[in-house]
């Protein structure tokens, strides 16, 4: 492989990349260059007025506002698993057990286009380390495999697929992996040195392309070799996908992941990439119920980890994230407060892999999580696992055509469409003509000006004064209410009653649902 062009990154440029300006210059850069205030520091001497000032200073990249505007994201979970039965593998199967005899990826993304997701994530690689794609840094992939001759490349298929009806592409390749630690790669205790990306291979024949110094372990290094591959040979990829588990190794072993490295890898050859959930993009929403809390805020304080690895300053389950008490709670180890919305993952069925023996949840339950994650500043990530034959199975099928039909029943045409509305800092009243019944509200705000709702009022106007329908927090990228009865009025307003700086309001739609049994 000869090189056109040779980038050379050190440990601290690199942390660099990973936010798109350094953690010490954040202000400064932002304030020079018209960046976002993605991250700003905070210090154990700041107050906890200052704490929700800078709070109210946090904005986002434009890769963040892009991808929370997706609300609704697909997971693929799909490898040696979905033929074994096993939910974690071992890393050493009979790679001859992947067979998906009819896959049709085509049929995936018609699914999922259909069922109103725009994005779609596969599982590259899971935990047992099994590949799907021929990858020239280890065997365990389906190039061993004869299911088409050894000639198979599943994430060249679903790529194109996906593409092709109009969805975005994201790729999960997992941190742990069973097979290279029986090949004495992974958690093998190595020292982070300086390492050449791409690793020279024999006969390698890509074209020339950007070769990269980064500091790595030999399982780091061998990552981010899979990671070019990726990045490089399968156009552009709009999510990088990390969970930070360990593979099930011995105590005494661990690998301390070289997040600096990856992640700058990652910047460089798809700068567009959203980077989730062990990344600085986004967060795990701490369950894999689907569900985000009840108040939920994008701009959370955290605390840097080994080789910039960005991590929760309070627990990842804690039932306040960055409120103004979950501010000052995590004052002592926090390091900045930083944009980082929330991704709810769950999966359709019991197990992330597919199994014969599991049906998919209903409509009602699908429902509920939608209003759950979406409807709570979320973004939903919805896991539907392929069958053995390479096929999502008929009724994982009829139930996303069924969900997607719900949602449009629970939300129909906006009914303040066209109708009078006066907007004031933090207020919005509309005047439907004519009083009309509503149970669903969604609102939203204009998160290119940060989040800064904390409570709110929607209130109509009858008997000659303005009276209070319901209340709550947060509202964020996206706030659904659900009022347990239709009330019926021509007037209707929003009014923020607290903010920590003056919000900007961009959504107050008012709905009828066509759904009585919610």
């Amino acid at each position: 492989m000869a090189v056109s062009r040779r980038l050379f990154v050190t440990a601290a440029a690199a942390l660099v990349a990973s936010s798109g300006t350094s953690v010490a210059l954040a202000s400064a850069a932002s304030a020079s260059s018209g960046e976002p205030w993605y991250r700003i520091p905070v210090s154990p001497d700041d107050s906890a007025d200052e704490l929700v000032r800078k709070a109210s200073r946090v904005r986002p990249t434009e890769r963040q506002i892009a991808w929370q505007a997706l609300e609704r994201t697909a997971f693929l979970h799909f490898g040696v698993n979905t033929f074994t039965g096993l939910e974690w593998g071992t890393g050493d199967e009979d790679p001859d057990v992947f067979q998906p005899v009819g896959l049709d990826t085509d049929q995936w993304a018609r699914a999922l286009r259909d069922g109103g997701f725009k994005l779609a994530i596969l599982t590259v690689k899971h935990h047992d380390g099994f590949v799907l794609y021929p990858s020239r840094y280890t065997k365990h992939s389906v190039i061993s495999s004869s299911w088409q001759g050894g000639q198979g490349d599943v994430l060249r298929s679903f790529a194109d697929s996906m593409r092709r009806h109009g969805l975005k592409v994201g790729v999960y390749i997992s941190p742990a992996d069973e097979n290279q630690y029986l090949h004495g790669v992974y958690a093998n205790g190595s020292a982070r040195s300086e390492r050449t990306i791409p690793t020279p291979v024999p006969g390698d024949d890509r074209p020339d392309g950007p070769t990269f110094t980064l500091p790595a372990t030999d399982y780091g290094a061998h990552m981010l070799d899979q990671l070019y591959e990726v990045l490089t040979e399968y156009g552009p990829v709009d999510e990088v996908w990390f969970d930070g588990a360990q593979g099930r190794i011995p105590p005494d072993k661990v690998e301390t992941y070289d997040w600096d490295s990856w992640y700058t890898l990652i910047r460089t050859l798809a700068p567009d990439a959203t980077v989730a959930v062990s990344g600085p993009d986004v967060r795990w929403v701490g369950n894999e119920g689907g569900l985000a809390r009840e108040n939920e805020w994008s701009v959370v304080p955290v605390q840097e980890k080994a080789n910039g690895r960005m991590d929760f300053a309070l627990s990842y389950d804690a039932p306040d994230m960055g409120g103004r008490d979950a501010l000052v709670a995590a004052q002592p180890v926090a390091d900045h407060l930083q944009w980082w919305p929330a991704e709810a993952d769950v999966s359709i069925r019991d197990g992330w892999f597919y199994h014969a023996d599991q049906e998919p949840k209903s409509v009602q339950q699908l429902t509920d999580i939608y209003f759950g994650s979406v409807g709570r500043n979320a973004v939903l990530l919805l896991n539907v696992p392929p069958d053995d034959r390479g096929l999502l199975p008929a009724a994982d099928v009829t139930r996303l055509r069924e969900f997607r039909e719900r949602v449009d029943r629970e939300l129909p045409e906006d009914l303040a469409r066209g109708a009078h509305m006066t907007r004031s800092t933090g207020r919005i009243t509309v005047d439907l003509g004519t009083p009309r019944e509503v149970n669903r509200i969604r609102l939203a705000e204009d998160i290119r000006h940060g989040q800064q709702v904390e409570t709110f009022v929607i209130e109509t106007h009858t008997g000659g004064a303005w009276q209070q329908v319901t209340a709550a927090g947060t509202i964020g990228a996206s706030r659904i209410l659900l009022l347990p009865t239709p009330t019926r009025a021509r007037r209707w307003r929003l009014r923020v009653t607290t903010a920590r700086r003056p919000p900007r309001l961009s959504d107050f739609t008012l709905h009828r649902s066509r759904t009585e049994s919610f």
